[in-house]
């Protein structure tokens, strides 16, 4: 008599409720979260804390040294087990780059449903994290694991930075130009993919530009023209452009013809395969954006979309431009592009000024 064959196990995007960055908390629900944490008391040394949703804390050690800290987590938004520890492990390390800090060890979060998924599977995404952290020159340190319903994997990050080079969220300044590092449109990949509708071009699509580290990070820190970054991740490119603009005091202007796209998304969204969390993040932000006549759902879904492992925001003046996408073009990210500017002081919340204007040139 032959022994059963074992149960094949099922696709890890089926055993999570979202994926990637989408499954980030409402922006709306986690600002009425945090909304009292900023006023306690914080130490002088803290440079940067929760006050602007910056990308990672930073602490400072002494006059040359601070400690970036940071941690992410998801869900899958990928069926292959090492290519979801790589998008997880990618996407949490950017946080250190988008500080201009560079990453010095790692340790990793995880949570399995030990019963349903196989050793060998929960293997392998861990291994496709620890693949990501070579990359990176940083060692996966240690961990904390536990059994839980859905899979979740990711990673806390500490990185080093020269507090003369920490670049925050929240410094753009009147006349700068913004740069986006990558194309815009994982999360539509991503929701393609859990309908079994993504193509296997649109999967490589989407695997290469999530797993490529924003290591332009620290060397566009260090250029003089360089004020603020960010990275675009789950609010998409309108909520993490507007928590510039609020932490800045500034009105930003994007250019959606200038904005650049993956292959493929423009129709997809179109088609209507778009995730729930750009939804969300609509909501979250609608009454802070202004959009062009004739701005369609499939362009709003696009401009929401969250994004994980998304590229880096930078705003820098405009003669630091053809530096910046010189940087850009030296670490691999050839669709770095102008995206907009940024304006002058958009007065307070809830005038009629939005803090985002969305033109179609």
């Amino acid at each position: 008599m032959t022994a059963p064959a074992p149960a094949a196990e099922p696709r890890l995007t089926s055993l999570s409720h979202g994926g990637g960055c989408g499954c980030k908390i409402a922006p709306g629900v986690l600002a009425g979260i945090l909304h009292d944490s900023a006023a306690l008391p914080l130490p002088p040394q803290l440079l940067v804390g929760i006050e602007t949703a910056d990308d990672a804390a930073v602490y400072q050690i002494d006059e040359r040294v601070a400690l970036v800290a940071t941690t992410d987590f998801f869900m899958p938004i990928v069926d292959d087990p090492h290519d979801f520890g790589r998008i997880a492990a990618t996407n949490a390390i950017s946080d250190v780059y988008a500080m201009g800090g560079r990453p010095i060890m790692a340790l990793a979060i995880v949570g399995m449903p030990v019963q349903v998924l196989s050793t060998a599977t929960i293997r392998r995404i861990l291994e496709g994290g620890a693949s990501v952290c070579r990359t990176a020159g940083i060692p996966i340190a240690g961990g904390h694991s536990i059994d839980s319903v859905e899979p979740i994997y990711g990673l806390v990050v500490l990185g080093l930075v020269d507090p003369q080079r920490l670049r925050r969220n929240a410094d753009a300044r009147p006349g700068d130009r913004l740069v986006l590092g990558k194309p815009l449109g994982v999360g539509i990949l991503g929701a393609a993919l859990k309908k079994q509708r993504l193509d296997a071009a649109g999967y490589a699509r989407m695997v290469e530009t999530a797993t490529r580290l924003n290591t332009p990070g620290p060397e566009l820190a260090a250029l003089a023209g360089v004020h603020a970054m960010t990275d675009v991740t789950g609010f998409g490119l309108a909520g993490h452009a507007l928590e510039v603009a609020r932490g800045s005091r500034c009105r930003l202007r994007l250019r959606w013809s200038q904005v650049p796209l993956l292959p493929g998304v423009r129709e997809l969204a179109a088609q209507g395969l778009v995730t729930g969390a750009s939804a969300r993040n609509w909501a979250a932000c609608a009454t802070e954006v202004a959009l062009p006549p004739g701005f369609d759902d499939s362009e709003r879904a696009l401009l929401t979309d969250p994004q994980t492992s998304g590229g880096l925001l930078v705003s820098c003046t405009p003669q630091a431009v053809e530096a910046v996408l010189a940087v850009f073009a030296r670490h691999g990210f050839a669709q770095a592009a102008v995206v907009g500017e940024v304006e002058a002081d958009a007065g307070a919340p809830g005038t009629a000024q939005p803090w985002l204007r969305v033109e179609r040139d």
